[in-house]
């Protein structure tokens, strides 16, 4: 499946409790000798009895993964497909994701409040965390978020100029995040509309990223750049993405796709 390009193999290991080897997921992740996908999904049973299954996910390099909106709602339209309903609770490292589906065949997901302290991203020393200087000299300071998974996110006038290949692993692996982290480049369009391009922890550069496009909206509105509700333009297509002042959650909407269904044999 995928979503806006943002793809997943998603496995449904309920019945035998599967989870893969770091070799599983980066031979099923091989795009010329494999399958290929930006993250590897196992659906395993629920541990809280409030959530209808849990979601496990690994990145292409076979680290966990903590967060992912894109995969979290491919897994919901499954779901709903399965209860034949339009809501359910998806269980995930991270917590307890409401999914629900909306007109259009829109699927949003219900990412609660991001975490903005800096033990909370997390980085390896106290920081302020709206301003964070990398020492890459052609880059402004980062806004750092936690959507789940850590994020960085530079401002900048324009994303096409960014070399993602070669900046974004620098960024990942920068020793002042100790978990690495995801990267975005963003440009503000206007107060509706963020263009962004991202480089993903532990896979690379991918079409879209849903925790990332959160991440993105969050870091604009602390820097007072946009509106708590944007359209987020990405590469791969447009998600929407609000920050709700009432509690705090950020809800991020968007397309689904099915892309094909198979049996993978474990022994390859």
């Amino acid at each position: 499946m995928h979503g806006l390009g943002n793809d997943f193999v998603i496995i449904d290991g309920r019945d035998n409790n599967f989870l893969p080897d770091v070799s599983f997921c980066q031979h099923v992740a091989d795009r010329h000798r494999g399958v290929g996908y930006d993250q590897l999904i196992i659906l395993g049973k629920p541990k809280n009895s409030s959530a209808d299954l849990f979601m496990h996910m690994f990145n292409a390099d076979g680290t966990k993964a903590g967060a992912c909106g894109n995969a979290t709602r491919c897994v919901a339209r499954l779901l709903f497909e399965e209860k034949k309903e339009t809501e359910g609770v998806i269980e995930t490292i991270s917590g307890l994701l409401p999914v629900w589906e909306e007109e259009n065949d829109l699927i949003s997901v219900n990412f609660g409040p991001p975490h903005l302290a800096w033990d909370e991203i997390p980085l390896g020393q106290e920081s302020d965390t709206l301003n964070i200087d990398l020492g890459c000299h052609s880059l402004p300071p980062a806004c750092c978020v936690n959507m789940g998974n850590p994020h960085a996110v530079f401002f900048i006038p324009d994303v096409t100029a960014i070399i993602l290949d070669e900046i974004g692993p620098k960024i990942e692996n920068h020793p002042l995040f100790p978990d690495r982290t995801n990267v975005e480049f963003a440009q503000i369009l206007d107060a509706g509309n963020i263009r962004m391009r991202v480089w993903e922890r532990g896979t690379g550069i991918t079409q879209a990223c849903g925790s990332g496009a959160c991440a993105t909206l969050v870091a604009a509105v602390q820097r007072h750049l946009c509106a708590r509700k944007a359209k987020i333009h990405l590469d791969g297509g447009t998600l929407k993405v609000s920050w709700r002042e009432k509690d705090e959650h950020v809800i991020l909407s968007g397309s689904t796709a099915l892309s094909f269904r198979g049996t993978l044999d474990y022994n390859l």
